[in-house]
Parts: structure tokens; C-alpha cells; sequence
């Protein structure tokens, strides 16, 4: 069977082709469709992200606090109970189980519900990542801190956490990675992100090689955007003489 790349020019409701495939007014085309698609993709995994860093370096230090025992407990509570339930699993819990045990829940957009689930399921993952980040530095540090005078909120700040975060820049890039592929489960609950797009489109058109292979296309130079992005980060604030193994990909 020949392959038919003008199925993308295609308008999606009369199926002519439209010249640059590119439809106006109130018309799209499916080439139109995919890349507003993949706004979405980008949309759900950028704010689950934002989500996913402040909510797991919060629980990752607690983890790490020397005398607090009840907080590490709760920190520890959190990551095992995010960590062990499926993704999918997570997002119909917060889809269709909160809004009805929280009524005020039922008028959040279902992009905000799904942002949660990710966000919430990445932050543990996160989480273990600050903590291991954190203790793999030498006492010395924690210690120098005190010395200087800097209570334990200074001494995270500006000791601690600054070194994990460099440490930890490997790990967290390929997480990062996962999050934005993690996203396609949108699609469960009719966010019209990528996948959901391909489906669709698939039906509408058959032409299933050309649209799975475009979306794959996206997803995949999507990640790899993100991986030279975290690999430029982690090159522009690498400490001289401090080496860490497994970098997202320049020279150490």
C-alpha cells in the first residue's frame, strides 16, 4: 500500500485537500489538528512538571531532615503512595473519583485534574532523586553550614541543595523525558493531546502509518529537546573537578 503524506492536507470536515495544507476561518486541517495536539502535549507536560519539582525537592528535603522524624515519615508516606500506583490508575482516581468526595473539585477542568496526577506521580519519583542527591554529600557540608551560622532552612539553600541539584541533573533529565511521554495517558480522560489525535485521525483517515509515524516523529524530537536542554544546563553548571557519571551528554 502507497503511502499518502497529503493526508495531512486534508480538510477534517469535507476531506478536500487545502493548498499549503493549511485551512482558514473555522476549517483545520489534520496537519493543523496534530501540531494543536502536540500545544497540548507540551501544555500538560510542562505544567506537570512545574508541579512535579516544587512538589518533589519539598518532600525530597524533608526526607533528608535530621530531627524531624514525623515529617520524614509523611515524606516517605508520600513517595511510597504516589510511586506505587499506576499512572493510569492515578488519573481516573483524580478524574472521576475526587470531584465526587470533594464537590468543589467537579468545576476543574479536566487539563488541571490531569496536570495533578502526573505532577503528584512524577514528584515522588522526584522526591527519591533530592534525597538521594542530598545524602550522597559529605557530612562536611551539612556541617560547614552550621558553622557559618546558617540555620537548617539556610543551610539547605544555600549548601545543600545547590550541590544535589547538580549531582542529581542525570537522573532528573531522563525523568523529564518520562513526564512528557507519560502524558499520552491524557488521552484516557479526552485531553486532545498527541495520542489522542493519532487515534482519531487514524479512524477518520486509515491511514495509520503516516499519522502514528508524524506523532512518533513529535514525541521523539520533544524529547529529545528536552534532553539538550537539560544537557546544556547540566554543562553550564557542572563544578570544575566535581564529576558526575551518567551525564545527559557533554564531555565531562
Amino acid at each position: 500500500m502507497a503511502w499518502d503524506w497529503q493526508v495531512f492536507c486534508k480538510n477534517t470536515i469535507e476531506g478536500n485537500i487545502e493548498p499549503r495544507c493549511w485551512a482558514g476561518g473555522n476549517d483545520t486541517t489534520y496537519l493543523q489538528w496534530m501540531f494543536d495536539a502536540w500545544g497540548w502535549t507540551l501544555a500538560v507536560a510542562a505544567c506537570a512538571w512545574v508541579v512535579a519539582m516544587v512538589v518533589g525537592a519539598v518532600v525530597g528535603t524533608v526526607r533528608t531532615l535530621p530531627n524531624s522524624p514525623w515529617l520524614v515519615r509523611l515524606g516517605n508516606a508520600w513517595v511510597e503512595l504516589f510511586r506505587n500506583i499506576p499512572i493510569l490508575v492515578q488519573l481516573f482516581i483524580w478524574y472521576f473519583v475526587v470531584p465526587k468526595l470533594v464537590p468543589p473539585m467537579r468545576d476543574v477542568p479536566g487539563f488541571v485534574l490531569v496536570v495533578c496526577a502526573l505532577g503528584f506521580f512524577t514528584s515522588a519519583r522526584i522526591a527519591e532523586q533530592v534525597r538521594a542527591g542530598v545524602q550522597a554529600l559529605p557530612r562536611g557540608q551539612r556541617y560547614a553550614g552550621m558553622a557559618m551560622g546558617f540555620t537548617t532552612a539556610q543551610t539547605y539553600r544555600y549548601v545543600l541543595l545547590p550541590m544535589a541539584f547538580r549531582i542529581i541533573l542525570p537522573p532528573l533529565t531522563s525523568e523529564s523525558m518520562n513526564l512528557l511521554k507519560n502524558s499520552s495517558v491524557a488521552f484516557a480522560v479526552s485531553i486532545a493531546e498527541l495520542t489522542m489525535f493519532a487515534m482519531q485521525a487514524q479512524e477518520e483517515t486509515s491511514r495509520g502509518i503516516e499519522i502514528y509515524l508524524a506523532v512518533t516523529a513529535l514525541y521523539a524530537l520533544s524529547a529529545f529537546a528536552v534532553n539538550r536542554v537539560f544537557a546544556f544546563i547540566e554543562r553550564k553548571v557542572r563544578i570544575p573537578g566535581f564529576i558526575v557519571a551518567g551525564g545527559t551528554g557533554g564531555g565531562h
